[in-house]
């Protein structure tokens, strides 16, 4: 979704699928795509501080582990909305909302991270291998690896003006075009052009292993709660999220042991850009019930926040559970921030 900008508002006031479609191809009966894929340079500066005024490090469950501002030449750089790392923490999948993706890997100095290497981008591409160009098809928000690892796997797009979910093979650290895409619910319809599916993750434990779970930015029911859905046997049944003071819903990710953190963000002329991250437990998570998750981290422009839209997990080699966030800076980097910040969730 597009914000005003950050400096702007300072000035202002401070798993199962449905069958591909008939003319879906497999990455198997088309040619594997890695044209137009390329190196970039990314540079990187340190948030040493959460806290603008504070040097504060633990906040509830959480503890700041370090950020970075990133920047690029590349044209083609920014626009991040969803994330997938890596079990060791390092190697990272992300894209853009207009249909690209990027890959490479953290740095890390001590257990901070320190900056971008070997990143690339390359193209999310139609089932035809063809890059998608219009903005309706091209606005991919979430990204969750099914199967395999970020150099041959099985990842889930979400996508959300055009709104879909498929599925996209990584051939050689290459996305390929679409093998398919998930039962589309009734409810899909309804979505504004700009409120689609803003997130998606897989479940790997728990009661509800395998399950898909996927959350509009915001579609609400006629209680006011935000609506998700829930693929279990290839078909999507909803669930419901608390609404509170009207946070759309961007991003998810999935813990090991099958509980699932939701990221959340608000914008007000007045108040800025806010963020908030809420824990849902696994035994939760049941189709046609409405979740009240445990509230992790609020933070709004008093912290180094922008606008928040990519979560990953993973589990450090001390053992920790590490959440990475990155922000969308809508392609201007003048008035926003690409930025990555770490917690670890205790």
């Amino acid at each position: 979704m597009v914000l005003p900008t950050r400096r702007t508002v300072l000035a202002l006031a401070g798993a199962a699928f449905a069958a591909p479609p008939a003319r879906a191809q497999s990455a198997s009966a088309a040619a594997l795509k890695s044209d137009g894929v390329h190196d970039i340079e990314i540079s990187s500066r340190a948030i040493n501080r959460f806290g603008r005024a504070s040097s504060a490090t633990k906040f509830g469950r959480l503890e700041f582990r370090g950020g970075l501002v990133l920047t690029s030449a590349e044209k083609n750089f920014g626009g991040l909305s969803g994330l997938v790392i890596e079990p060791d923490g390092r190697r990272f999948l992300a894209i853009t909302d207009e249909g690209h993706w990027l890959g490479g890997e953290i740095t890390y100095s001590g257990t901070a991270p320190s900056g971008i290497a070997r990143a690339r981008m390359g193209d999310i591409t139609a089932t035809s291998g063809r890059a998608l160009t219009r903005k309706r098809d091209a606005d991919c928000e979430g990204i969750a690896l099914v199967s395999g690892n970020l150099t041959n796997g099985v990842a889930l797009l979400s996508f959300e003006r055009n709104a879909r979910i498929g599925r996209f093979p990584i051939v050689n650290g290459v996305l390929q075009p679409p093998a398919g895409y998930l039962r589309t619910p009734p409810e899909a319809k309804k979505f504004k052009s700009n409120r689609g599916f803003e997130s998606v993750t897989v479940v790997p434990a728990g009661p509800h292993k395998g399950a898909v779970v996927a959350f509009a930015e915001r579609y609400t029911d006629s209680r006011g709660h935000h609506t998700g859905w829930v693929w279990q046997q290839g078909e999507p049944r909803p669930i419901y999220l608390t609404d509170i003071d009207g946070f759309d819903v961007t991003d998810l990710a999935a813990l090991g042991d099958g509980s699932i953190i939701v990221l959340e963000r608000r914008f007000r002329w007045t108040e800025g850009v806010q963020m908030r991250m809420r824990l849902i437990k696994a035994e939760a998570l049941v189709p046609g019930s409405v979740l009240e998750p445990e509230v992790l981290l609020a933070a709004d422009m008093m912290s180094e926040i922008d606008n928040m839209e990519g979560l990953a997990v993973h589990r450090s080699p001390q053992g920790d559970v590490v959440l990475t966030l990155v922000s969308d800076d809508n392609f201007n980097s003048f008035l926003q921030r690409t930025i990555l910040l770490q917690f670890t969730l205790r």
